[in-house]
């Protein structure tokens, strides 16, 4: 179980969250409205190319691994 980083869509506070399942919603402990994962830091490509834009959907896109 990873631990990601989240940012709130209606008050804005970024925070960190243990979770089960990547697609997994997550509320914010402040508001409780829905939060979306912040991205950081290098993508790497499982084929060695790089990536060329990542959307941060990993089920949309099969480069990325």
């Amino acid at each position: 179980m990873p631990i990601l980083s989240y940012q709130c869509k209606l008050c804005g506070i970024e925070f960190d969250e243990l979770i089960s399942r990547h697609d997994q919603t997550v509320p914010c402990p402040k508001c409780g409205a829905p939060c979306e994962r912040v991205w950081s830091g290098t993508m790497h490509s499982a084929t060695g190319k790089p990536p060329k834009k990542c959307s941060g959907k990993c089920s949309e896109c099969s480069g990325c691994h």
